[in-house]
């Protein structure tokens, strides 16, 4: 069993989803862990399930990061919305949002966190992308834009870092049983013209060979490996968990 009693994790939207699972799963193979989150009591429930730490921070909310020092040995960029709408339709505040927290916040979380990395030379930046970043969806021009700049910044992150023993990936499911996709069922319905009960068969899992939603401790299974010392090597990648739809 990976061990990683002595590296620190740090893992956004740690509250609910993919985020909760993977601060679980850090915490399991005996890492230290804060739970960052909007929702400050859900960190705290999930910080003293584990015994980790809370941080409650608003990650759209980018200017209040600009000069953030953050000390983790592992980041775990997980923190995300999804807002769906036709382009002519989709509100500029709401893009501008997304891509706040889903694009900008990486990257200052990254800033912050990186000179502790170099100066120990071990770090583990992960970034929780989607098949949505090597992928389009109509409905979802904010989304798509933030999770393919966040594949541009992980490698980025990846030539930079790997001189001073830090990989950066991304990790690319697709839709996971999550609040987040719970609460896309509606709008799919009616943008589509279908029920809810087709939304499923009919526009999620069309392009997957697999038939079934991804489970969160999937994805936190894959991101406890990217963290642990086999993982050295690994670095700039992308890890696609979409059961086959890319592969079309």
């Amino acid at each position: 069993m990976t061990d990683l009693s002595r590296r620190r994790a740090v893992v956004t939207g740690g509250a609910s989803g993919i985020g909760e699972a993977c601060a679980r799963a850090f915490a399991a193979a005996g890492a230290p862990v804060v739970i960052a989150d909007l929702n400050g009591e859900a960190a705290e429930r999930g910080a003293g399930g584990i015994g980790g730490e809370a941080w409650q921070v608003d990650l759209g909310d980018t200017p209040a990061l600009a000069e953030l020092s953050l000390d983790a040995d592992i980041l775990v960029n997980n923190a995300g919305i999804q807002h769906v709408r036709p382009i002519e339709q989709f509100e500029p505040d709401r893009f501008s949002l997304i891509l706040r927290l889903m694009l900008e916040s990486p990257f200052l979380l990254i800033r912050a966190v990186l000179p502790g990395m170099y100066e120990r030379g071990f770090g583990r930046v992960i970034n929780i992308s989607s098949v949505h970043g090597i992928r389009a969806s109509p409905y979802k021009s904010a989304y798509v834009a933030a999770k393919h700049g966040l594949e541009g910044l992980s490698k980025v992150t990846a030539l930079e870092g790997g001189p001073h023993g830090v990989t950066s990936n991304c990790i690319n499911p697709g839709y996971v049983r999550t609040p987040l996709v719970e609460k896309q069922v509606a709008d799919q319905a009616r943008l589509h013209g279908i029920s809810e009960e087709e939304v499923l068969p009919k526009v999620m899992l069309t392009e997957s060979a697999i038939k079934r939603l991804v489970e969160p401790a999937e994805v936190a299974s894959l991101a406890v490996w990217l963290a642990s010392p086999e993982a050295g090597m690994a670095t700039g990648a992308s890890y696609v968990m979409d059961g086959g739809w890319s592969a079309r």
